[in-house]
């Protein structure tokens, strides 16, 4: 086994290779003076079982762009298999055509990563589980609830109330109340335009309720703040919000900072700007050691399946 890591998010690379016990396979990744990527294997992969470590980031057409050509050259090198870890798979909310001409992006990505010659994708919360669909070859798709899930119980809230920004995430929301053993409630959602949001009323009780808003994706933070109002009218004592990946675009930022959110806590699939990891509101939850474990059950062939419990 071999692990290899793109320029997107260096720190979480690092972490899983101090998880396995291995250093980072030697590569060059430079730029030549146009902007074009150049990459080189600085060491022999022939018949190795190789692990690319890219994910989605502030920069994603340029990330995927350099991932496509680290998957080329590992497959022109004789590698065994190659395994993509992504783990924030960018493009993933443009998943089907909402309205006529337009792309269908999750799947273009999908079929550009097999054409390339990836051999096996692993990621983490896709924004749509049908996403694997778009794939012929496996995919595993780990999930951060128990890290989160960990973290959560460690506060020993009271009175815990789970609850799902939209009707599309009521099913994530649902797993994750039933093993915080929590009671769960929806926000009702209205998205007239692409990233913007407008909250209408929240289905469930929660009065007095401690609240963890659960979502795999925080951007611009517009459906958040949204949620954070509307649980402030309805009664709830302490707010809190849980999400995977903290894409955090725009005024993100002051928005969270402005809010009745006490904390929100996010993982290290995204690489956070300093910004972010200056506002005392955000606190990050690392996932190096899920990802690390998989890696390894792949290169065994043994069960990956147990991690998603």
């Amino acid at each position: 086994m071999k692990v290899f890591a793109g320029s997107s998010n260096p720190g979480l690379a690092g972490e899983i290779v101090k998880y396995l016990k291995i250093g980072l396979g030697r590569s060059v990744l430079e730029r030549f003076s146009d902007g074009e990527i150049h990459f080189t294997i600085d060491e022999n992969v022939r018949g190795e079982d190789v692990f690319i470590i890219q994910s989605g980031s502030a920069d994603a057409s340029f990330h995927l762009m350099e991932l496509f050509l680290m998957i080329d050259a590992f497959k022109r090198a004789s590698a065994e298999r190659i395994t993509v870890v992504m783990p924030y798979y960018c493009y993933a909310r443009q998943d089907w055509k909402d309205r006529p001409r337009v792309p269908i992006s999750a799947r273009l990505v999908a079929d550009l990563m097999e054409k390339s010659g990836a051999d096996r994708v692993l990621t983490m919360d896709l924004h749509s589980p049908q996403i694997q669909g778009f794939f012929s070859i496996p995919v595993d798709n780990l999930m951060a609830a128990p890290v989160l899930a960990n973290f959560l119980k460690g506060l020993d809230l009271e009175n815990l109330t789970v609850v799902s920004p939209d009707a599309g995430g009521v099913g994530r929301a649902r797993v994750f109340a039933k093993r915080m053993g929590a009671k769960l409630a929806i926000i009702d959602k209205r998205r007239p335009a692409p990233n913007v949001a407008q909250v209408l009323n929240v289905i469930g009780e929660v009065r007095d309720q401690n609240v963890v808003i659960l979502d795999d994706i925080v951007d611009t933070a517009g459906t958040l703040v949204l949620s954070v109002e509307a649980l402030v009218r309805d009664g709830a004592k302490r707010i809190f919000s849980a999400c995977t990946h903290a894409v955090l675009s725009g005024s993100s930022i002051e928005k969270i900072e402005s809010s009745a959110l006490e904390r929100i806590y996010v993982t290290n699939t995204i690489p956070l700007t300093e910004k972010a990891k200056a506002c005392s509101k955000i606190q990050i939850l690392s996932v190096a050691g899920l990802f690390g474990e998989a890696i390894r059950r792949i290169n065994e062939g043994s069960s990956v399946s147990s991690l998603f419990v």
